[in-house]
């Protein structure tokens, strides 16, 4: 059973919410700008990766663990091996005019026995801390990327009752190795798939599943309160991902547990949903998510929805990108340099339309292990990691459109998306019937 992901997350709803989109007229659209400004010097711009997915040379971990249980699963090998090609990695994203890059501090990495942290493990991402803020960017860091060390497995996980004070012990001292870089901070990646590839992975008994999303909870309230107090004025979210039609149902539990404490509001958007496309996802979902349709208008409902939710909290998308079947060309034939000039014109249109949008990152810089596969691609470089032994990185078309952009602070002000809105999305529900959004004629 391929692992289920931020990628899957729409399919679980798409099916039972086609028939209400289907029965729901559009409204009179409202007007559309026919000149757009850019989004400003102090815009970020970002990559995004995380630890597990491209570094390679993996410790144990459950997840290291989940790999070697499913024989359905591609090797793990060492993933695209960033923990040996971490600088020139880093040197294609400064390369892209990127301010931002996003990465994990692996628990598994640092913590390799319960109470003992590895020198040699922080010394890693002191380099790659270094070599980011050499290279002009920000780190933002994500403490918990669905990855913990093997011993903690054999306590239960998220199941046992200790595993909230272990995480924070082990966090702690991830903030006060990096505080000093002024990084951005993400708690805890997409708390929702986090919980559920758990339970799809024999992690985390069902019955445990309000447990979990509560110690979860317990876990980014009490990190929260620490980075601030060794790094003032810092920016602190835990990102959702975004599911259209059951948001509220989804994240809207956690997000009530952790609203007091989100300094910005951190989504993670992929597909749109509208009923001229729902019956593409049934079949494909759980392993296909390259036949998935996108939809870049949605990230602009996507915005207005946490727009209404959290009035005035900045927001920023913390992952955004497209698949393609082992570097393919999609059938529906989006480009991934469309769907990403398409994707920030929206944003563009969303922050001038009021919307406090404050960032954006690509997911991701590289292709990487999606969770069980190397056949979805999503990276801006794409890397044959099944039959590539020196895991050549070789540019997308995104990569010059992407460059264009931060150079520009957007797309052209008269550009126009490749692709009209959807009609009567599901991204936005009935409001993006009662009130979608155009482009000029």
């Amino acid at each position: 059973m391929r692992a289920y992901t931020r990628r899957h997350a729409v399919a679980a709803v798409a099916v039972a919410a086609t028939a209400v989109l289907a029965s729901a007229a559009p409204a009179t659209a409202r007007p559309a700008p026919q000149s757009l400004p850019g989004l400003g010097a102090d815009f970020s711009w970002g990559v995004a990766a995380a630890g597990f997915q491209n570094e390679g040379h993996a410790p144990d971990s459950n997840w290291r663990r989940y790999v070697a249980a499913h024989p359905d699963y591609d090797p793990y090998g060492d993933s695209v091996d960033f923990y040996d090609r971490y600088a020139s990695d880093i040197a294609l994203a400064k390369d892209l005019g990127v301010n931002t890059y996003r990465l994990s501090v692996e628990w598994a990495r640092v913590q390799p026995q319960p109470g003992v942290w590895d020198e040699d493990g922080f010394a890693f991402y002191d380099k790659v801390i270094a070599a980011v803020r050499a290279a002009g960017m920000r780190p933002m860091i994500t403490l918990d990327h669905w990855v913990y060390p093997g011993w903690e497995a054999d306590r239960g996980g998220w199941g046992n009752a200790g595993m909230v004070e272990d995480w924070l012990a082990n966090m702690r001292a991830v903030v006060d190795r990096y505080a000093w870089a002024d990084p951005m901070w993400v708690t805890i990646n997409e708390p929702f798939a986090y919980i559920l590839n758990e339970v799809r992975n024999g992690g985390l008994p069902a019955g445990e599943i309000a447990t979990m999303q509560a110690r979860l909870a317990q876990a980014h309230n009490g990190i929260y309160d620490y980075i601030h107090a060794r790094q003032p004025g810092a920016m602190v979210t835990s990102n959702v991902a975004y599911v259209p039609a059951a948001d509220p149902i989804v994240n809207g539990g956690m997000l009530a547990l952790i609203a007091a404490k989100l300094d910005f509001v951190g989504i993670d958007y992929y597909y749109g949903l509208s009923p001229e496309v729902a019956d593409r996802y049934s079949a494909f979902a759980a392993s296909q998510l390259w036949k998935l349709p996108l939809q870049a208008d949605g990230i602009y409902y996507t915005l207005r929805h946490f727009a209404q939710l959290f009035p005035g909290k900045p927001l920023y998308i913390v992952e955004n990108g497209m698949p393609t079947d082992n570097g393919a060309p999609r059938a529906d034939g989006y480009t991934r340099a469309d769907d990403l000039r398409d994707t920030v014109y929206w944003l563009q249109r969303a922050r001038a339309d009021g919307m406090n949008v404050i960032g954006y990152n690509y997911w991701s810089l590289t292709d990487n292990y999606e969770w069980g596969s190397y056949e979805p691609r999503f990276g801006l470089y794409t890397v044959d990691a099944r039959t590539d032994p020196a895991l050549t990185r070789r540019p997308t078309d995104a990569v010059d459109a992407y460059r264009a952009i931060t150079h520009d602070a957007g797309v052209g002000a008269g550009y126009l998306p490749t692709r009209p809105p959807a009609g009567c999305s599901l991204v936005d529900a009935l409001d993006s019937c009662a009130d979608p959004v155009t482009v000029p004629r």
